[in-house]
């Protein structure tokens, strides 16, 4: 079998992302510095976080039907496309004097949206030029690429942003660019062959969501994150508001953030190895237990107290999606990926919106440590219930994707 550093698909696929990924998330930085220039409201750039990650909650299941019915890597140029000319349009309205707040949440609410789009494609694609068997080894890989992206992103975002509002956002527009070619550079096609599917939409999204329903492990995994993602969401506007508040600057702050990228590399590297050592129950109870430590913050109310209470989460969160996300995509059929994978998204990140909405109007009408102490009683109450969970108590193993991988195929699969 070819390794994955020898598979000229994977390393274009990771490759092309690097520089998108890089140019996205420095603009992830770049919305509530700008939001913050423009209103000093953090209700308002909690609004700005909140249109950029709805889209998972209003598409994340139609994302799956259309990816599973269109060309994928078509679909992935397209919404490249969009993300570029939605980056530009707020170098455009910064140059001429007539950038709004409505536009910056109208910007932000069409790029979640692509995203959304091109993410559920993207998982797809993966299986497209990976063997199964491979594929927990080459998510992990895949979180190396997001560790890279969160070491470099927040300081770049941070850097570009101190040399003009509109630095983040055209170089964003740029890195898209390179997303694009390396795309059309990837030969093969990014899924198998379909036969018509005639049957009504709604049914062919229901039949992801019973394929996913009938899984306890994987259903309760996503259940678990829905409500795990929003303490993450709001996480960047809290360190972005309480360093402002304690006189941090832009470039101050993408350098401490890019601390926590650091951790996140660290574990990306340690995911394979951790996968093998520990089970799967430990790998998820681990992500919950390990937010906990957010309320130190409530005893030394420092950013940098908040920031290295994040560390322990970063350095297992490459473990996490690693396993979880590996052995999901290994186990659907590929006809479903699209379906199955949007509806675990779905479910995963729809309550995400409401971690910056929430820590915004936290932020405004309450004082940080209130806010940080919210988030880690939360954290708190979620990984008792996750502790309890019979589901994640009789977790999988991830063996169970090698003996798949070396199952003879089914009669019907084979025809």
């Amino acid at each position: 079998m070819l390794p994955l550093r020898r598979n000229r698909n994977f390393l274009l696929l990771q490759s092309g992302q690097v520089l998108s990924t890089i140019g996205s998330e420095s603009c992830a930085l770049a919305y509530p510095l700008l939001v913050l220039a423009v209103t000093h409201s953090p209700a308002q750039a909690g609004i700005v976080g909140f249109s950029r990650v709805l889209p998972w909650a209003l598409f994340g299941l139609v994302a799956g039907l259309v990816v599973d019915r269109v060309p994928r890597k078509r679909l992935m140029i397209v919404c490249d496309t969009g993300r570029m000319l939605a980056a530009a349009s707020i170098v455009v309205a910064l140059a001429l004097g007539s950038l709004t707040f409505p536009q910056i949440a109208l910007v932000a609410f069409v790029e979640g949206t692509l995203f959304v789009f091109f993410n559920i494609a993207e998982i797809g694609a993966m299986r497209s030029v990976v063997p199964t068997q491979q594929l927990p080894a080459a998510y992990a890989g895949e979180q190396v690429r997001y560790s890279a992206v969160s070491i470099a992103a927040p300081p770049v975002g941070g850097a570009l942003y101190g040399l003009g509002r509109s630095v983040p956002f055209a170089g964003n527009a740029l890195a898209v660019v390179f997303s694009v070619a390396s795309l059309l550079g990837i030969r093969s096609r990014f899924e198998e062959e379909r036969e018509a599917d005639d049957a009504p939409v709604r049914e062919q999204l229901a039949e992801g969501l019973r394929w996913l329903w009938a899984r306890p492990f994987i259903r309760n995994c996503a259940l678990l994150f829905m409500w795990n993602n929003p303490v993450f969401a709001a996480f960047t506007l809290v360190v972005v508001v309480v360093g402002r508040r304690q006189g941090l600057t832009s470039t101050e702050l993408g350098l401490l953030l890019a601390g926590l990228g650091v951790a996140s590399m660290l574990g990306s590297f340690a995911a394979p190895a951790l996968g093998r050592l520990l089970s799967m129950r430990t790998i998820v109870l681990g992500s919950m237990w390990l937010q906990v430590p957010l309320a130190l913050f409530l005893l030394w109310p420092s950013v940098y107290v908040l920031l290295a209470a994040n560390v322990p989460v970063m350095l297992f969160m490459p473990t996490v999606n690693a396993a979880v996300i590996g052995y999901r995509v290994a186990l659907v059929p590929d006809r479903l990926t699209g379906r199955v994978n949007s509806v675990a998204r779905s479910l995963a990140l729809c309550a995400m919106p409401l971690g910056p909405l929430a820590a915004g109007f936290l932020l405004a009408s309450f004082s940080a440590r209130a806010t940080v102490g919210a988030m880690a009683a939360f954290s708190v109450v979620l990984a008792a219930i996750a502790t309890a969970n019979r589901a994640i108590r009789n977790a999988p193993s991830l063996s169970e994707i090698d003996e798949l991988s070396s199952a003879p195929a089914s009669p019907a699969a084979a025809g």
